[in-house]
C-alpha cells in the first residue's frame, strides 16, 4: 500500500521559510541535505510522519511564479479559532475564518494563510474526515 510522505515546494529564502513553518505549524528540521546546486530541507512535527520538503535552488534570485496549477496543503488543528487569533497576532495575515457546509451540515471550519513564497495553506479544525 502506498503512503504519502512529503510535499515539496521551492522557496527563495531558506531561513525565512523555516521560521514561518516553525512558528506557524510547529515544524522542525528533520533533515537537511546540501548539494552543489540546491539544498533540501525536510520539516515535520510529532503529530505525523508527513513532511514538507523545502527545495532551495542556490542560483535562484527571483521569487517563483506559482502559476495557476498549485492548490494548497492543509494542516489540522484542535481549535481553529484560537489558531486564527494566534496567526493574526503573529502577523501572518490569515484570511477570514470560514464555516464550510454540505447539505446544511457543518463539514469544516477553516482559514487560509500564505507562506513567505505565496503558497496557500489551509488550516482546518480537526473533525469528521479531517483528522
Amino acid at each position: 500500500m502506498a503512503k504519502a510522505v512529503h510535499s515539496m515546494i521551492r522557496v527563495l529564502d531558506e531561513a525565512r521559510s523555516i521560521a514561518f513553518y516553525r512558528d506557524a505549524f510547529g515544524l522542525e528540521i528533520a533533515d537537511r541535505l546540501d548539494f552543489d546546486g540546491f539544498t533540501l530541507v525536510y520539516l515535520r512535527n510529532a503529530e505525523a510522519d508527513f513532511e514538507v520538503e523545502l527545495t532551495i535552488n542556490k542560483d535562484r534570485t527571483e521569487p517563483y511564479a506559482l502559476g495557476d496549477g498549485y492548490g494548497h496543503i492543509a494542516f489540522v488543528v484542535d481549535d481553529v479559532a484560537a489558531e486564527h487569533a494566534r496567526f493574526t497576532a503573529a502577523g501572518f495575515a490569515p484570511r477570514k475564518l470560514v464555516d464550510f457546509k454540505h447539505d446544511g451540515e457543518l463539514l469544516a471550519q477553516f482559514f487560509f494563510v500564505a507562506d513567505p513564497d505565496g503558497y496557500q495553506i489551509e488550516v482546518i479544525e480537526r473533525r469528521g474526515r479531517y483528522r
